[in-house]
């Protein structure tokens, strides 16, 4: 493995990864929770924020210790063999197409608050986002860094004002959200939905080789990052639960209701900005694995190759027309947004949980307390997702045999050649 000089400090990676989390979900999910759950939202909320927290303190430690552009498929692989962490990998590779157009129909919510986009001219302003992209990747991570740093700032600045706001009429407003949040089951439905905001943790793992010192920063980074993110969601759900649903979107709403006006603005930006630094930030972590597996000759040698930014162009281009193309499938043949949120949540439920099985075999006895809990987490998001698991076991039972075979038929060769 051929590591990068790291450019990125402890802040900077703090910042990458709340952006990363908050991203296209931070105006919407509380909302979708809430529709769901009612004001069970919020136990669904705080509980997943204190469920993920050992999630994030194991992947910050294999990630700290065993820096690599694969992340969670380089975990696996060395604590299970070949055949387990090119799995892992590529069914990362392939959750990008039913990812990518959720994230981007959810920061397209925003878009329409600022400007209504519909039919071709949202598709095509989709694509030039994508160029945006490209453009902002191309000079190294370290530039989406400092302003993905700045725009977490902003972020929580605005919904601090906003409950500030909030605790001020807190007098005067009642609860507005449905009565459903007693029922358990719709409590732990909410969860799975609201697991999407966590998606991101893993996808810094691919990016430890850019710290300056992944060993010492990873950890303070990454939980600095999850525990911020939580508190920020937690709040947000708390003001929707209080404020009444209007037209378009809830936080829209609130911010017009207890600030008086230009919600649509504020917030629209801030979700426009946040929903690009989500994409942006899979779209490095893919790139880099795509290199890592050009290297290892799981793919073709093709995309084994750096700019002088120590950039990944050749895997970069190909993640972005990969994109492009399903931005374009999704569109002709229409999805519902909560599905492909379902789905891609069950992918990265079961890349979470064989990476905290990789972490068992890796790290030391200390750890194995948070290992288990960050098993029965991992265990407790797939029965919440239920039948939506079905892509991600699809996945692993083509892909799994697949390889195998490749592993197989490779070591018949050299053992022909050799004989």
């Amino acid at each position: 493995m051929e590591h990068n000089h790291g450019t990125i400090g402890r802040w900077q990676g703090a910042g990458l990864m709340a952006t990363t989390l908050l991203g296209t979900g931070v105006f919407i999910l509380p909302e979708m929770t809430i529709a769901t759950a009612g004001h069970g939202a919020l136990l669904a909320w705080i509980l997943l924020t204190l469920a993920i927290i050992p999630v994030t303190l194991v992947f910050a430690r294999l990630a700290g210790v065993f820096p690599h552009a694969a992340g969670p498929a380089y975990f696996v692989e060395k604590a299970f063999g070949r055949t387990a962490g090119r799995t892992t990998g590529l069914i990362f590779l392939l959750v990008v197409p039913i990812g990518t157009p959720a994230a981007i129909l959810m920061t397209f919510q925003f878009i329409n608050a600022l400007v209504p986009l519909v039919g071709w001219q949202q598709l095509m302003t989709e694509l030039a986002l994508l160029l945006l992209l490209l453009a902002l990747n191309l000079k190294g991570i370290q530039v989406s860094a400092k302003l993905q740093f700045a725009l977490t700032l902003a972020i929580v600045s605005v919904v601090v004002i906003l409950f500030g706001a909030g605790g001020a009429k807190l007098g005067d407003l009642e609860l507005a959200a449905p009565q459903a949040g007693s029922d358990m089951g719709l409590v732990m439905a909410a969860a799975g939905i609201a697991f999407w905001s966590f998606l991101g943790i893993e996808a810094m793992t691919h990016l430890a080789n850019d710290f300056k010192r992944p060993d010492k920063d990873m950890l303070p980074a990454m939980i600095i990052g999850t525990i911020l993110v939580g508190l920020v969601y937690v709040a947000c759900t708390l003001l929707l639960l209080f404020v009444p649903k209007g037209e378009g979107l809830a936080m829209v709403t609130a911010f017009d209701h207890l600030l008086g006006g230009y919600g649509a603005q504020v917030i629209g930006i801030l979700g426009v900005a946040g929903g690009l630094s989500t994409v942006n930030v899979y779209t490095a972590s893919v790139a880099r694995l795509i290199w890592s597996f050009s290297r290892e000759g799981v793919l073709p040698r093709y995309f084994d190759n750096l700019n002088q930014h120590r950039v990944p162009v050749r895997a970069l281009v190909a993640v972005l027309l990969t994109m492009a193309t399903v931005i374009c499938l999704t569109y002709l043949f229409g999805q519902e947004l909560e599905h492909l949120i379902a789905w891609t949540n069950g992918v990265f439920v079961l890349i979470y949980l064989v990476s905290m099985l990789a972490a068992a075999r890796l790290l030391s006895k200390r750890y194995l307390p948070l290992v288990i809990m960050g098993v029965s987490f991992c265990l407790a998001m797939a029965v919440a997702l239920g039948a939506n698991m079905l892509y991600a076991l699809l996945l692993v039972s083509v892909l799994a045999p697949l390889l195998w075979w490749q592993k197989t038929h490779l070591v018949r060769k050299q053992t022909c050649r050799v004989g």
